[in-house]
């Protein structure tokens, strides 16, 4: 199993999600988070002042999916998020060890 996270623009969750739906992923995990890349921020103006603003509001989602689901799940996620412009995000692969259902005590892909 891995875990993919993905680093996107929040108004780019809702599509994500349903987009992954279709192609049969059960849960996600969506969290809102700021950080900077090479787009290193951008500067804004309040009341004619300009200000530096450091850290750019993205949304991160992670969801689990067996080993086979790993680059479906990638190609929507690039398919709906791509605009080719900077800060688009970032995808993120990470193996998963151990699943566990807490409910039910259910582990490996059955916990999903």
């Amino acid at each position: 199993m891995k875990k993919v996270s993905a680093i996107i623009k929040p108004y780019m969750v809702e599509d994500v999600k349903n987009a992954l739906k279709e192609i049969g992923v059960n849960g996600l995990t969506k969290s809102n988070v700021e950080g900077f890349g090479k787009q290193g921020g951008h500067k804004e103006i309040y009341r004619s002042k300009e200000y530096c603003v450091q850290f750019v509001v993205k949304a991160k989602i992670d969801v689990i999916v067996q080993d086979e689901m790993v680059d479906k799940v990638i190609n929507v996620i690039i398919k709906i998020t791509r605009s080719g412009e900077i800060g688009d995000g970032k995808i993120f692969v990470y193996p998963v060890e151990r699943v566990i259902r807490i409910r039910t005590g259910e582990e490996g892909e059955k916990a999903i």
